[in-house]
This record gives structure tokens, C-alpha cells and sequence, in this order.
């Protein structure tokens, strides 16, 4: 199994850095990455967040482009609805030149409602926008009305659908699965055989919410408070504009106990390389798994501790899932 990180370049007021340190941190995580042997590196979107949530994850592609040479460069995801065709078309192609063909496209529809009021997009259409957008760029590339084209052909599309709906959609268009939720598979393969695809070309990998770490007790305090963070901020987000009221702040010492046994975001994987790769492996078992991505940084973590994080992910947790 090829193992990633994941960046949403998060900087929460409580342990507010300079901006251009933030990010420039974080491509160097990226060339560490590469230079340790990690399979990939993964950016996400979202819009106006007070922490200024990552908003384009492709311009921070092309910058980590530019300084790896190996790793995988991808996204999850880019909100396809919020977007013009030719607009992700155009800058993913150029990702993929610039770092000599190693884009992995990924598209989701989002579901925050300021951000479709921001960029006047349809919330009501998302999957009907995000199914046409595969279909647009593909043909954009196909036809060489968007030049210059990937270097990739074809480029890996992947669509981060939840739910098995979402699923079989994802099957129906041909494209990788950014989920590793189990359920998921049967509608996926469902969907692929419906578009007269062999279920064999079924791809599947995802992310988990983790922290690596050799030592859990000591690490504790700090992670919990980045953590719960991390995750009460996005949920108040994820209501923002509708009338569901903010869920209840999370318990972090749940989230350790239960881990995997979870779902949804409450799905945390915390200890040390063994743990985490022994769950992992039970996890992913019967799927086509073609990788996992972890979160590099808990928003706003000590620079000393991402970088301890990264490390122990490359140089420990990677070799004890080469087998999966």
C-alpha cells in the first residue's frame, strides 16, 4: 500500500504564525516527504475559514511540484461545482507538466453553503455539476481545446464521494473511489459494472484523521488540544448558512478509545506506528486499496512535532504497510 500526507494549511488564531512561514513549512515537509520515500502528498479546499483553511489546492500543487521530484501530488478535493471546466482542466494539466506527470486529479462536490453563495454555484445540482465536470475535463483533454495537455493519458481522476450513492456514481464515470469506507465497495463496483467496466479496474484510497508517535502519553496533551480544535472549528463550519444548530464540542478521549471503530469524523487514529499500521490493515482488508494518506499537521501543531510526525510515517509506519 503506498502511504501519503495530507496538508490543509490551517492557521488557527490561537497559535497564529506568519502566512509565508506557514506554507513555506509546509513545502518543506513536502521535500522531506520526498526525500524520505512517501508515496504522495494530498491538499484540500474550503473557503473563508477564519483560519484560512487552505483555498486552492492545485496552485499548492504546482508549488510542491517544484520542489519534489518523485512523490504523488494530490487533491482532495477540489470542489469541482465551484469551478469552471476549462479553469481545472488548464491548472491541473499544468500541475502535471510541472512535476513531469505525477497528478492525481481528485473532484468532490463540496456542501458548504457560503461557499457556493461566495462563487454562485448551485448547491441543489452538486453531484449532477461534479459528474459533468469528469466528463468536461476529460473531453477538454481529449479533444486539445485546453492546451498544453497533462503529460499523464490518462490523468487519474478520483472522486471523493461519500455514501453509496456517491459510490456508484463514482463507479458509473470510471474514475478512482477517494473513500476507504468498506460499505462502499459493492455500489462501486456496481456502478463500474453498469458502465461496462471490469470490476477489477476498482481503485480505491482515502485519509484518516491520524497522529503517529513513539511516545502517546507524552504526546497527548498537545495533540488532544490541536484535535479538538481541528475538529470543532470544521463542524461549526460544516452548518455555517443552514438552520442545523453547531454539534456539541468532541470528547478527544472518546475519539482515542474508539479509533476505527468509528465512523465519520469521528474516526481518529492515534499511537504508535504499530498500532495505527495493525489498524490500518484490518481496515483495508478486502479492498482495492491502493493507498492512505494521513494528516501531516493537526491545524495549528508545533513545527518540531509535524516534522517528528512526518518522519515516523516515512521511515516507520511506511514499511509496515508495504504488504497491504
Amino acid at each position: 500500500m503506498k502511504v501519503g500526507i495530507y496538508f490543509d494549511l490551517r492557521n488557527p488564531p490561537p497559535w497564529q504564525q506568519n502566512w509565508s512561514r506557514l506554507y513555506g513549512f509546509a513545502l518543506e515537509m513536502c521535500e522531506e516527504a520526498d526525500r524520505l520515500g512517501l508515496d504522495s502528498v494530498w491538499f484540500s479546499e474550503h473557503h473563508g475559514f477564519e483560519d484560512g483553511y487552505l483555498p486552492q489546492p492545485l496552485t499548492m500543487a504546482a508549488a510542491a511540484a517544484a520542489r519534489t521530484r518523485r512523490l504523488r501530488l494530490g487533491t482532495a478535493v477540489v470542489a469541482a461545482p465551484l469551478h469552471a471546466a476549462p479553469e481545472i482542466a488548464e491548472q491541473a494539466a499544468l500541475v502535471d507538466i510541472l512535476s513531469d506527470g505525477r497528478l492525481d486529479l481528485g473532484l468532490g462536490t463540496g456542501y458548504r453553503v457560503p461557499e457556493y453563495r461566495l462563487y454562485g454555484a448551485d448547491l441543489g445540482k452538486r453531484y449532477t455539476t461534479t459528474d459533468q465536470r469528469v466528463r468536461e475535463i476529460r473531453e477538454l483533454w481529449a479533444s486539445g481545446r485546453v492546451t498544453p495537455g497533462p503529460l499523464q493519458d490518462p490523468l487519474p481522476i478520483w472522486l471523493g464521494y461519500q455514501g453509496p450513492q456517491g459510490a456508484r456514481r463514482a463507479g458509473r464515470l470510471g474514475t478512482g473511489l477517494l473513500s476507504l469506507d468498506p460499505a462502499l465497495l459493492a455500489p462501486y463496483r456496481e456502478g463500474l459494472a453498469e458502465s461496462g467496466y471490469d470490476g477489477a479496474a476498482a481503485r480505491m484510497q482515502g485519509s484518516f484523521t491520524t497522529f503517529v508517535t513513539e511516545d502517546p502519553e507524552a504526546d497527548w496533551p498537545v495533540v488532544r488540544r490541536h484535535l479538538s480544535y481541528q475538529w470543532d472549528n470544521y463542524r461549526r463550519y460544516m452548518v455555517e448558512g443552514t438552520d442545523q444548530p453547531v454539534p456539541r464540542p468532541i470528547d478527544p478521549e472518546r475519539w482515542r478509545e474508539t479509533g476505527l471503530a468509528a465512523t465519520g469524523v469521528g474516526r481518529f487514529l492515534y499511537g504508535t506506528p504499530e498500532t495505527v499500521a495493525e489498524a490500518i490493515r484490518s481496515y483495508v482488508k478486502g479492498l482495492p486499496a491502493e493507498g492512505v494518506f494521513l494528516w501531516a499537521s493537526l491545524a495549528g501543531m508545533p513545527e518540531e512535532m509535524v516534522a517528528r510526525h512526518v518522519r515516523l510515517i516515512a521511515g516507520t509506519l511506511r514499511p509496515l504497510l508495504a504488504d497491504v
